[in-house]
């Protein structure tokens, strides 16, 4: 019997793609869903056995889910497919509990065989962010992003994303203050003095792959994202 999938990305046309490989193949998608928050509700639902995932989307990102994902259900298998090959993201999604990590400009055979091998219980990695991984490690220093811990992580993120904090708040389940405090351990530990430093150094990380428009730090200001 086919195991259950869940199918999470908030572009329709990768979502279409990705269903017609994977009935090619054999599986069925059974859920699909645009947002985090959409993700979480249909997961709660129908208990798939697999979760197949990108990791920025509206509502609730990635690494949240893969985090409630393991905590509600541990046995259920998270491969992320995503756009973002830089290996911290990698890393901070392994984890988080996920068992497979494959980037969007991989061949469509390396979804395939991610799943079969993360629904087997093991590890699986597109090739080239083992290889970036594998580099990233051979470094003597480790780059600052590296010293903020799981959920600073996810804070920062959404906030070089262009989030405001009521908006991190809602999508990570915390207080606003909660987050007020996370913002200032994050710019105390990459030494910046505002959202915009904050957004330079995820750009010269590679963290981030947006152009921002003009940038006002204050209590509730976030960069804007340029269309």
């Amino acid at each position: 019997m086919n195991p259950s999938l869940l199918l999470v990305d908030d572009h329709e046309i990768v979502r279409r793609g990705c269903r017609e490989l994977l009935t090619h193949a054999g599986y069925h998608v059974g859920h699909e869903a645009a947002t985090g928050e959409e993700a979480w509700r249909l997961f709660r639902a129908h208990a798939p056995r697999l979760v197949i995932l990108d990791l920025s989307m509206e509502h609730m990102g990635g690494l949240e889910i893969i985090r409630r994902v393991r905590a509600h259900r541990g046995h259920t298998a998270v491969l992320v497919f995503t756009m973002h090959d830089e290996p911290t993201y990698a890393t901070r999604a392994l984890k988080a509990g996920a068992l497979g990590y494959i980037t969007k400009t991989s061949p469509p055979e390396s979804l395939i065989e991610g799943i079969e091998r993360v629904l087997g219980g093991s590890v699986y990695l597109s090739q080239d962010i083992a290889q970036a991984i594998a580099l990233s490690e051979l470094s003597i220093d480790a780059g600052p992003v590296e010293t903020l811990s799981a959920r600073e992580f996810e804070v920062f993120q959404l906030l070089v994303e262009g989030h405001s904090n009521p908006r991190i708040a809602a999508t990570l389940s915390l207080s606003h203050k909660s987050v007020s405090n996370y913002v200032v351990r994050i710019k105390h530990k990459l030494a910046a003095d505002s959202v915009a430093d904050l957004v330079r150094l995820a750009i010269n990380q590679g963290l981030t792959k947006q152009n921002v428009g003009p940038l006002v730090d204050g209590p509730e200001s976030t960069p804007r994202p340029l269309d």
